[in-house]
């Protein structure tokens, strides 16, 4: 009687597993990431978190189960590259760093901007007066640390987007999925 109940309780929890919510989001180095509880997702991807229910979709013994194509079957096919990873893990794994790339060009222009506005601005105070001059002096050598900031911003995304790119090169992945 006692194995009975070990087993009608083993089938309850193996039942629970093959139906439940699976926690999905990308990280900011592109990596999928999975989780079973919405607690393991870090508070700032649980806006971008996906949910999908995953149960036991194993057919019935009696029919016969379709043929599974191997990663080299579909990558012949020019859906995964020879690791089989596919168009999504190669778009995740870019899209940061082009996202990165795209700020620090937009925030890049937009401090040069500033900074040949003020660089102007004092060519035409050319005979302002010493705590004049100091200030501006002060403020285009704080726009220039800033623009040389953001030009390093921009030159690690583009050293990532390199490596990504010589990466996929490498798994024979299609060049398309990685612009």
């Amino acid at each position: 009687m006692r194995r009975m109940i070990y087993i009608l309780v083993f089938l309850i929890f193996i039942s629970l597993v093959y139906a439940q919510n699976v926690y999905k989001w990308t990280d900011e180095k592109g990596v999928i990431r999975f989780s079973d509880d919405l607690d393991g997702v870090p508070p700032a991807y649980r806006d971008r978190v996906k949910v999908e229910k995953w149960e036991d979709k194993r057919k019935p013994e009696a029919s016969s189960p379709a043929p599974s194509r191997t990663p080299l079957q579909n990558m012949e096919e020019g859906k995964t590259d020879i690791y089989g990873q596919d168009e999504t893990y190669w778009r995740g794994r870019v899209r940061p760093w082009k996202e990165r790339l795209e700020e620090a060009n937009a925030n890049y222009a937009r401090v040069q901007s500033e900074y040949t506005e003020k660089s102007e601005e004092a060519v035409q105070r050319k005979y302002g007066s010493h705590t004049q001059y100091k200030s501006t002096s002060i403020e285009l050598d704080r726009l220039r640390e800033e623009m040389a900031r953001y030009q390093a911003q921009m030159d690690e995304a583009n050293k990532m987007v390199d490596k990504i790119a010589k990466e996929a090169e490498e798994a024979k992945a299609d060049p398309e999925w990685i612009k």
